[in-house]
């Protein structure tokens, strides 16, 4: 039954065994009640996942700092961008954001009308523009105007991936010829809803363009995010934040805890 419950999580049946079997290991020599097993069972999903538990930092050092960010259509991406742009600037960080999708006029409204409400300029090119030419323009613009952070948003055409994986590629050269060490946090973006899809993702971006971190969205539906614990497991890529919600605010630091309870059943 508990095995069930953490593979309708969509943790993925190995996993999922393995935390059974440590749990029956070391506790089930005794009777226990049901909301212990949960807890116990939790307890065991932390210890997976809590090495995972890291905050993105930005290092002063590296100005503007430049973070790129991937991930499929759909998955959230350029929200996400937009609500980390908000928070940058509520912390009285300079932000710039660069709208790097150049093929979706809609990601680039959506992420004019983000830098409106953050208050941050916003970078764009006429729709089908080299989006490697826009990077390289944005950085440029970002170290003449003192910016903190520059947020990079990117196509996300998986059915193309030869196309994607050269566009992402030329990106990141062009990014260094302005700044050997840019970008310094690749953030791959994923969608709770895909379960087990997510690890295809995850190897495909990583190998495109080497992630550095995890955010993963829409954990506020029926999705329990099951994913993180094995991905967590077999890549062992930081999770920086979870996405729960619409507004800015719902973008929230990674907690091993919170997560581990809310996916066994418990109050965090």
């Amino acid at each position: 039954e508990l095995e069930d419950l953490l593979i309708t999580s969509d943790m993925g049946t190995g996993v999922a065994g393995e935390v059974v079997e440590a749990l029956r290991r070391t506790r089930f020599n005794q009777e226990i009640a049901p909301d212990e097993v949960r807890a116990a069972l939790a307890d065991e999903v932390i210890r997976l996942v809590e090495r995972v538990q890291r905050p993105l930092r930005i290092d002063p050092a590296q100005r503007p700092f430049v973070i790129l960010v991937v991930g499929v259509n759909g998955s959230g991406k350029t929200t996400t961008i937009g609500k980390l742009a908000k928070q940058y600037r509520d912390a009285a960080k300079n932000v710039m954001l660069a709208a790097g999708d150049t093929f979706r006029a809609a990601a680039v409204e959506q992420l004019q009308i983000w830098g409106e409400r953050a208050r941050c300029p916003v970078i764009t090119r006429p729709t089908g523009s080299d989006a490697a030419g826009l990077a390289f323009e944005a950085l440029e613009k970002a170290r003449q105007d003192g910016i903190d952070i520059l947020l990079i948003d990117t196509a996300g055409r998986l059915h193309n991936k030869a196309d994607l994986m050269g566009e992402l590629q030329k990106i990141v050269r062009v990014l260094k010829k302005v700044d050997a060490t840019a970008p310094h946090a690749v953030l791959l973006v994923l969608d709770a809803t895909v379960g087990q899809n997510a690890h295809q993702q995850a190897e495909i971006f990583r190998d495109m363009v080497g992630v550095t971190g995890i955010v993963m969205t829409k954990l506020d539906g029926t999705a329990k995010g099951g994913v993180l614990v094995s991905l967590a497991e077999k890549y062992g890529i930081p999770i920086h934040a979870v996405g729960i919600g619409e507004s800015a605010e719902d973008l929230r630091p990674f907690e091993a805890r919170a997560y581990a309870r809310s996916l066994v059943g418990l109050d965090a």
